[in-house]
């Protein structure tokens, strides 16, 4: 490709918007070009590296087994409301409404429609296992966009599903996926890992995020570096510790703290740390009021605490239904005393002595508080995110944190889709049982910026072989002398001809000025 033939658009100035660097060299390069909030044009300097993302998943899912299909953006929402996820998904989920006032969602995700799919088709033992997959655009109604295609609202992504008879069948298919995933992340040229997560609002009993490695990632990566266990921050389940045998000494004691609500304002009021506080928080669980206790300095990781109730939607209390549960305004409930309210306390919480807790009361607080002797929660579990320094539940040794860009997500999804939408095959006795499917989704267009998060200098983009949109420029330094165009021609159809991708920049330019974009792209 001659640059004066192509589209290839550079910049020397980003908008102050553009926070990450793969954001502002995607935008310099001339790689994409921003139309709204959170929608881009891929350019084509961009679309052919996303055509070689693209090229590199289907080959290794075809490897796998799986067959690519082509579904709807546009999704009927009497579909998701068979699955209660009309409800359920929130306001990311992109809404609208057509002539005959029916309603649609522009697709986030298609389990959905897949699960109608097959259910209409298949009907037989004998015609599974199924494992189908597509590369499509997805719309989700981000609250706040950034980060250009890393956090967008309208971008692609290979989502893939399969249907299998059986438990043994469904984990089968899983790990070939898994592996699939590996591949496909190894040849991008990853530095990467893979590591447990919750499944959120997908579902499913397990699953596996896959994180490329770089610091202006927003996930974090809890690892223990002597068993090699790796899990996301909401799946990082932190070691229980030792509990004394016996409470603290000191007597409970009711003391005023006039408008101090947070543990940060009352530990300061009292003198102490926030760690020598016990806050609690109320929330609304399958409409259910509970509340979760946890120490005052850690944060209560929700995805825990709905895996202990059991609940499948987790809701902060409103002020009035914490008003009405603990008798006090926003930030004063406690456990002593409360009742008619499920609490689950943090492991934490038991090996403590003495702290501080809301007293159920405006202004007011308790000191000395002792669980076991003071109060008594239903349940203790970990409930709260693990911080660095917390040890690893499996071996003691203290995790390591790293920051992480998700690209991939593999989910086991087991029966939820299948039992809520009738997707039933007859086996061999000639009875119905529910399909048993997996969830498999790659970020196609986050790929490129994750790539460059990874791999970049002052100077621009270092592209993996696998992913660069050419291997090589040729750069004439004079376009006007004979000589060095006849050479520089040559040059090019002899790269050319061996297919080897090249860009001949033959554009009256100063040399410096052409060699400072052959290094930015």
């Amino acid at each position: 490709m001659r640059w004066t033939a192509s589209f290839i658009p550079p910049r020397k100035e980003v908008p102050s918007e553009a926070e990450l660097v793969s954001h502002r060299l995607m935008l310099r390069a001339g790689l994409i070009r921003k139309l709204s909030s959170g929608v881009y044009t891929l350019l084509p300097l961009g679309l052919r590296v996303l055509a070689k993302v693209q090229r590199i998943i289907r080959e290794e899912m075809n490897a796998a087994g799986a067959e690519e299909l082509l579904m709807p953006v546009l999704t009927p929402a009497e579909l998701w409301k068979e699955t209660g996820r009309w409800d359920v998904y929130g306001r990311e989920l992109m809404r609208i409404k057509d002539w005959h006032d029916r309603e649609f969602a522009l697709g986030p995700t298609h389990e959905e429609i897949i699960t109608d799919l097959v259910r209409r088709e298949v009907r037989s033992y004998r015609e599974l296992p199924k494992n189908l997959y597509q590369l499509q655009v997805k719309f989700r109604d981000e609250i706040r966009p950034r980060f250009g295609v890393m956090r967008a609202r309208e971008f692609i992504m290979k989502d893939g599903y399969s249907f299998d008879r059986d438990e043994r069948g469904a984990e089968a298919t899983y790990r070939k996926m898994y592996d699939a995933y590996v591949k496909i992340f190894t040849r991008c040229g990853f530095e990467f890992s893979a590591v447990s997560a919750e499944s959120g609002a997908i579902g499913g009993s397990f699953s596996h995020e896959f994180m490329v490695l770089a610091d202006s990632g927003e996930e974090m990566l809890f690892t223990c570096p002597k068993c090699g266990t790796a899990s996301s921050r909401d799946r990082a389940a932190c070691a229980k510790p030792v509990a004394g045998s016996e409470c603290g000494t000191g007597k409970m004691e009711k003391v005023s703290t006039p408008g101090m609500k947070s543990a940060e304002q009352v530990a300061s009021f009292l003198k102490t740390v926030p760690a020598g506080l016990a806050k609690t928080l109320i929330y609304e669980a399958d409409g259910e009021v509970v509340a979760a206790m946890v120490r005052g300095d850690m944060e209560v990781n929700e995805a825990k605490l709905m895996r202990e109730l059991s609940c499948s939607e987790l809701r902060m209390a409103s002020a009035e239904a914490i008003q009405k549960a603990t008798g006090a305004p926003v930030g004063f409930a406690g456990p002593v005393g409360l009742k008619g309210v499920k609490t689950v306390a943090d492991c934490l919480i038991a090996a403590m002595k003495d702290f501080v807790t809301g007293a159920n009361e405006s202004d007011a607080h308790y000191v000395n508080v002792n669980m076991g002797r003071d109060f008594t929660p239903e349940i203790v579990a970990d409930i709260r995110f693990a911080v660095e320094g917390d040890a690893c539940p499996l071996c003691g040794s203290a995790y390591a944190v790293k920051r992480g860009i998700e690209v991939g997500h593999v989910f086991k999804l087991g029966t939820k889709y299948s039992k809520a939408m009738n997707a039933v095959y007859l086996d061999e006795k000639g009875v119905e049982q529910p399909m048993v499917m997996g969830c498999y989704g790659i970020g196609v267009s986050r790929i490129i910026a994750a790539a460059i998060e990874q791999s970049h200098d002052d100077n621009g983009i270092i592209w993996h072989p696998a992913l660069a949109p050419y291997h090589v420029a040729v750069v004439p330094l004079n376009v006007k002398d004979e000589k060095s165009m006849a050479c520089t021609e040559k040059l090019y159809r002899e790269l050319e001809s061996r297919g080897i991708e090249t860009l001949l920049d033959d554009r009256d330019a100063g040399a410096g000025f052409k060699l400072k974009d052959a290094d930015l792209i």
